[in-house]
């Protein structure tokens, strides 16, 4: 299901609507909807691919004279990429809130289990497609389980940190993720995600460190 673009706030509003409404619908039909992201071992899991652009009231951001591949872009597109890969340790609790969210990261599942970017590549964890105004940068790692308010913010908080650091990102992959050997890992296990959050001075200034506290606590239990 694909929800129409808007600003990052209504956008998470749709998205929490759109979960209620599927939920009464079925309801009504006599018939449940979950939103786990593996429910079934035997077939692939439930994701919320995000995409992100970062415009300047009429005009796209991320569009320039740069060239990567096939890509025509601007530095500030780069460095939000940039920060955003760099900062997936920091938040991966925001984007895989459960046990069950980790289930999901199988080889060829179209779940990512590395930490890549590419063009108009689903093996990828950050798939970049679009040219011009409509440039954008996918990211994959989300489950259908993830809370729209908090993946969002983490995505935004990320990308702005790389633009305010100039975090430029790895060069970008070509061919299958999936058989790369030299890339960092999604991590495995929530268990495993958690110390990087809680331990994350990042987290703490772009969230504040109560509510970093909380969310650590939150996930540990």
């Amino acid at each position: 299901m694909n929800i129409r673009y808007t600003d990052v706030l209504e956008m998470a509003d749709r998205h929490t609507i759109m979960k209620l409404l599927m939920k009464d619908i079925a309801d009504q039909l006599g018939v449940s909807v979950t939103f786990m992201a593996k429910p079934e071992a035997d077939q692939a899991g439930s994701s919320c691919h995000i995409h992100v652009s970062l415009w300047s009231g009429d005009t796209n951001a991320f569009p320039g004279d740069n060239e990567i591949g096939p890509i025509r872009c601007s530095d500030t597109f780069s460095h939000f990429l940039g920060g955003w890969m760099n900062r997936v340790y920091d938040v991966m609790p925001f984007l895989a809130p459960t046990v069950n969210s980790y289930k999901r990261y199988l080889e060829a599942s179209w779940a990512p289990t590395n930490i890549a970017w590419s063009f108009d590549n689903r093996t990828a964890g950050f798939r970049v497609v679009g040219s011009g105004p409509s440039l954008r940068i996918e990211c994959r790692i989300p489950g259908a389980d993830v809370n729209p308010y908090l993946v969002y913010s983490a995505a935004l908080a990320a990308g702005i940190d790389g633009i305010d650091n100039d975090v430029e990102p790895p060069e970008m992959f070509t061919g299958d993720v999936y058989a790369a050997q030299d890339l960092d890992r999604v991590p495995g296990t929530l268990t495993a995600a958690i110390p990087a959050f809680a331990q994350s001075t990042f987290v703490g200034e772009a969230i504040g460190e109560d509510v970093q506290e909380h969310y650590a606590h939150f996930f540990s239990v």
